[in-house]
């Protein structure tokens, strides 16, 4: 048992330094090299850097706002919410700024801004989900959320993010115009797709429930033909009143269509409802650890 926690730990940690690098890149060879600005303190630091420029040569550097903006957060979570609170998003702010400031810089899109947005989404919702899948995060907005929401209970965190993010990518709009702000939308909503997508899981399968006169011939082929368990759920026809049992099953995207030819062949009058099922754990899907 010990040694099983002892390689999970190893692999959050991992996740969360190799997010933290797929983040970096989107920020510094995709964002700041494009004047996009998605919110966050990645934003913000491409911002300050803009700023500075005429005072400092090639502006304040990313990773040196990013910690700065960090510190003071970090302290608060101690104090409020205890060392247990910010302990893994210390790890990934720190891997964080670690990269802004080792990393070369690539631009990746040139002046393309739909390949900014589209390119620095992608990298960065990668990223973000990783370091999520290590559950993990790189303190800024999400942190900063956490802790006012403890004052204003009434909005969620992620009101209270989306709110925050979206003053930083009204900012951007006014410091690097209103075209790279709509390209900067698009990036925000990548983002949000692609690390959710991650999270949430890539392996989509499809569940059924099958209302049939044929319960029982319908489960059989289900079990035989395509080797899927089947659950029979007791219901009632509310305009009928009849007693029915509806089968419920999930099957992988390839199997849906001969799972219909199975059951129009036994009852061509089943009522057949198709959904998606965003991740399935256990036998014959995902395997529990």
């Amino acid at each position: 048992m010990s040694l099983v926690k002892k390689k999970k730990w190893y692999l959050d940690y991992l996740l969360i330094i190799a997010g933290t690098g797929l983040m970096a890149l989107a920020i510094n060879s995709v964002f700041d090299a494009t004047g996009l600005v998605t919110g966050g303190f990645s934003g913000i630091a491409i911002l300050v850097k803009r700023w500075t420029g005429g005072i400092v040569s090639g502006g304040i550097p990313l990773w040196l706002t990013n910690i700065t903006l960090n510190i003071p957060l970090f302290f608060l979570g101690c104090r409020i919410k205890g060392f247990s609170f910010v302990k893994k998003a210390l790890v990934g702010e720190i891997s964080l700024s670690t990269w802004l400031a080792i990393q070369p810089v690539w631009n990746i899109a040139g002046d393309d801004l739909l390949l900014a947005a589209v390119y620095g989404g992608v990298i960065l919702g990668i990223g973000i989900g990783m370091v999520f899948l290590g559950q993990g995060t790189t303190g800024g907005t999400d942190m900063m959320a956490a802790l006012i929401q403890k004052y204003i209970s009434h909005y969620s965190i992620a009101q209270i993010m989306q709110f925050i993010d979206g003053l930083v990518v009204i900012v951007g709009m006014y410091v690097f115009g209103i075209q790279r702000a709509l390209y900067a939308i698009i990036a925000v909503y990548l983002v949000t797709k692609v690390s959710d997508s991650l999270i949430e899981g890539l392996k989509f399968s499809k569940q059924t429930f099958i209302i049939t006169e044929k319960p029982d011939e319908v489960a059989k082929v289900i079990m035989e033909d395509l080797d899927r368990g089947a659950t029979g759920i007791c219901g009632k026809g509310m305009y009928s009143g009849q007693e029915k049992t509806i089968i419920f099953c999930v099957v992988n995207k390839k199997e849906i269509v001969k799972l219909k030819e199975l059951v129009d062949d036994i009852d061509p009058n089943a009522f057949v409802i198709v959904s998606d099922a965003r991740e399935v754990h256990g036998e014959g899907f995902i395997e529990k650890n």
